[in-house]
């Protein structure tokens, strides 16, 4: 957990999940793979005393380095953090974990809701590439309505107030046998869905885009958006085709269906984040394939973020470098993430949602 963020588009992280799971190529090179493990041992205090690393157990060493074992662990005593920033900040949600990981419970998914609920001075930015499980989430969250039974999808629940006694104790001066809902009612006296939280999921690739993007449309959300990071691939964020039978959605427009004059209109994304792969192994970007985004995003007036280019860099030049990459005519030079900066065609691209 920080409150001072490296990364370009938040301000801050907090991680009440530890551990996750290798679940698609993005995954190969995760950098929270790597951090996890330099805090996966003991600590020696002296006199015969040692602790654990926060993260002892939930990674492991292999020949091609550091690897999530797939154990998660579950950290309340970090709950109520946002609640203690008093300086409004963006807060990216388990940085180092999935908050939708399949063995975090739903009743603490709820606490970390409720919490976010409480903190409306700040945005919290929720990534995840368990798109099912987040919009399964949300339908459980549905059937454990508002004591007052006016629940509705994505709307603070019984099971939240709950978790959030159990995982807090006296946060909101009550204790776990108290009458949280009242109080917590009031707490979490929030219009749904909240609309400091923005729920985004990852995509490497076109597959990955395909599966993931148009679940995160079907979930309640007053921000929806994606991390292209590491883009390992071309996207078409126009032609999605979710599934059998084949129907298309156009993620930036807002539109979907077979027969394109007869397409409805629904939810569409509210944020693109684009960046290629940093760190040992890192894999690189096509230029073209950031460019492309960027033209989807400009021409739907989606909000259009480059992070970074990663390791990787166009060298303009027609003569390889040593540490160079051929792609399609296009020569990338391993420079390292702060060497290659953030400059797409000469300029930063830094656009948020409004």
């Amino acid at each position: 957990m920080s409150t001072a963020s490296t990364i370009e588009w938040t301000d801050a992280t907090w991680n009440p999940v530890r551990g996750c799971s290798i679940v698609s190529p993005g995954c190969t090179n995760c950098y929270a793979m790597r951090q996890a493990h330099r805090f996966s041992g003991t600590r020696d205090l002296g006199g015969g005393t040692q602790i654990d690393g926060p993260y002892r157990g939930l990674t492991k060493m292999t020949k091609g380095g550091p690897v999530w074992t797939g154990k998660v662990r579950l950290v309340p005593e970090l709950l109520d953090a946002p609640l203690r920033w008093r300086k409004p900040r963006r807060i990216f949600v388990n940085s180092m974990s999935d908050l939708f990981h399949e063995d975090v419970p739903d009743e603490f998914i709820a606490a970390v809701f409720g919490v976010m609920a409480a903190a409306p001075h700040h945005t919290f930015q929720v990534l995840t590439k368990r798109a099912e499980r987040m919009r399964a989430w949300f339908e459980w969250a549905a059937r454990h309505p508002h004591n007052d039974g006016t629940g509705t999808i994505g709307g603070p629940d019984a099971a939240m107030w709950k978790a959030l006694t159990e995982h807090t104790g006296t946060l909101y001066g009550l204790d776990a046998d108290g009458d949280e809902g009242e109080a917590l009612g009031r707490a979490l006296d929030r219009p749904w869905p909240l609309p400091h939280v923005w729920l985004g999921v990852s995509v490497e690739d076109q597959k990955r885009a395909d599966e993931r993007i148009p679940l995160l449309l079907q979930t309640p959300a007053a921000v929806r958006w994606i991390s292209a990071e590491p883009l390992l691939g071309p996207i078409d964020l126009r032609y999605l085709q979710p599934g059998d039978p084949p129907t298309e959605i156009n993620a930036v427009e807002g539109t979907h269906g077979v027969i394109r004059p007869h397409r409805g209109r629904g939810p569409r994304l509210d944020w693109v984040v684009v960046g290629g792969e940093s760190g040992p192994g890192a894999r690189p970007m096509h230029p073209d394939w950031a460019r492309s985004l960027r033209d989807q995003c400009a021409a739907a007036g989606v909000p259009y973020f480059f992070k970074q280019w990663g390791s990787w860099t166009p060298y303009c030049s027609t003569l390889a470098k040593p540490a160079s990459f051929e792609s399609n005519g296009i020569t990338l030079r391993r420079t390292g993430k702060n060497g290659a900066g953030r400059l797409l065609d000469g300029r930063e691209h830094s656009e948020y949602p409004r």
